[in-house]
């Protein structure tokens, strides 16, 4: 049989890839052949007309609306991509059965690819447009303290021209469009094109205005949901469309989202962000400790998940009000699940199968470079006793990070932005936090998991009593 399909995730990165990796190779064991097309940073592997009329089963893996223009006519499989990387032999066998498959009209089409997707994407849609200005920006601004802590001030003696440079480009520049990109990518996902210059304006206000990135995302929305009536809910005469459209729409947009975010929104939220900050620099080793735990629970709860980002994006939104505690703790937690596991392939091979210990090969570059993704197969095959002791080893590590106050000037990079002088404040420590966890993960997988023989031994009993079952009715 020939089976196709898309993959697609809000942020476009590690569940695009892995929920299409999945389906293919177990697609091809199977029996069957199989394509999919992966729409992430950049589409890849795109389907052609005539491979899609050829199909004989098509799966959409995809965690936010796709256009469906292609398939018309055709019966589909849709679901989430977590779904299709935990059971892809069972939404295989479901699409060749057309077992709750949906076939695409041209009508259906035109409604599915206008339906607006939930708050959570909407949020992740604008954490697409910001992660670039944040990463990119924040190791600028760490390299630029290769040169020495004050290199880029103008007024200190160690002043350094390329420094400077570095740190207008970095910090004054890229990251200071941080909560302007997340306030223009909320609104565009909620109106399209025409929430995008009223939600850059919220988040330039937000930004300005000291409610940072709290104050982005509230903005982002309003203004989102403000232009997406003005722009697509009133119906206007076709002679007055384009005038209203590039006229009326931003003007109203802007001038009310801007009056709100001035008068209404900045200055409570301010006032919560500037608490929040004032109680988050006072926390002492016990408070920080405790929060370094909830850190590394949340980010190793579902890997690259809402709470994972949910946790890491509002640790990136701390560093614009000077708290860079928490984004490294952040970073350790991240780091050690694929880490742990990698060491685990090694300590306790026979609880692995050979696949398993080949990908653990892997997990140690993912882990490194704080892809926490890496972990999902193992979490996948085995969730009972992967997840806690992921959660286990990454709270151990965050929280060893918050209680020796370690920051850092980089919100991502894993180990190779260590190597950057002054990005780390207290590096062995840090250090440290990501070797303990590490362990800690290691040996709570290995006393957790059961050899590859008992397993089989648990599913061959299991095959035999439904057999049983089956023959006695």
């Amino acid at each position: 049989m020939k089976i196709i399909g898309v993959t697609a995730c809000p942020t476009g990165i590690a569940h695009t890839y892995m929920s299409a990796e999945k389906l293919e190779v177990t697609a091809k064991k199977l029996g069957h052949s199989a394509k999919f097309e992966t729409q992430g940073v950049k589409t890849e592997s795109e389907l052609t007309q005539e491979e899609i009329n050829q199909a004989d089963a098509i799966i959409l893996a995809v965690d936010k609306e796709i256009d469906l223009s292609r398939f018309s006519g055709k019966n589909i499989k849709k679901v989430s991509t977590s779904r299709a990387i935990k059971e892809p032999e069972i939404i295989i066998e479901e699409a060749l059965n057309n077992v709750g498959t949906v076939k695409v009209s041209s009508t259906e089409n035109t409604k599915n690819t206008e339906k607006k997707a939930g708050i959570y994407n909407h949020f992740m849609n604008g954490v697409n447009y910001m992660l670039p200005f944040v990463i990119a920006g924040g190791i600028i601004i760490a390299l630029s303290f290769a040169f020495g802590i004050h290199a880029s001030d103008p007024e200190s003696p160690d002043y350094n021209a390329l420094a400077g440079a570095l740190s207008t480009i970095g910090g004054g520049t890229a990251f200071a469009m941080m909560v302007p990109a997340l306030g223009a990518g909320i609104a565009s996902s909620i109106a399209g094109k025409a929430g995008f210059a009223p939600g850059i304006v919220a988040g330039l206000l937000a930004a300005n205005g000291g409610s940072g990135f709290l104050g982005g995302m509230i903005g982002g929305l309003l203004a989102g949901y403000l232009t997406d009536i003005l722009a697509n809910k009133i119906n206007i005469k076709k002679e007055l469309a384009s005038i209203y459209q590039l006229i009326v729409v931003p003007l109203i947009s802007i001038l009310i989202i801007g009056l709100a975010m001035v008068f209404l929104i900045d200055k409570p939220i301010a006032w919560v962000l500037d608490a929040l900050t004032s109680w988050l620099n006072s926390l002492g080793n016990t408070s920080g400790l405790l929060f370094g735990l909830l850190i590394g629970v949340m980010m190793a709860a579902d890997m690259g998940g809402p709470i994972n980002k949910s946790i890491s994006t509002f640790s990136i939104g701390l560093m614009s009000a000077g708290v860079n505690a928490p984004i490294a703790a952040c970073m350790a937690a991240g780091m050690t699940p694929p880490l742990g596991l990698a060491l685990a392939t090694i300590l306790f091979k026979k609880k692995f199968t050979k696949e398993e210990r080949t990908s653990g090969q892997s997990c140690w570059i993912l882990g490194a470079s704080y892809i926490t993704e890496g972990a999902i197969p193992f979490a996948v095959a085995d969730p009972v006793r992967v997840i806690p002791s992921l959660m286990l080893g990454s709270a151990t590590a965050a929280g060893i990070s918050m209680a020796a106050g370690v920051t850092s000037m980089a919100p991502h990079g894993g180990i190779w932005v260590m190597l950057i002088p002054n990005v780390m404040n207290n590096l062995p420590m840090y250090l440290l936090a990501i070797v303990a966890g590490t362990v800690v993960t290691a040996l709570s997988v290995g006393l957790l998991k059961k050899t590859v023989n008992e397993v089989e031994v648990e599913t061959q009993t299991e095959n035999k009593k439904k057999l049983i079952n089956e023959v006695e009715v």
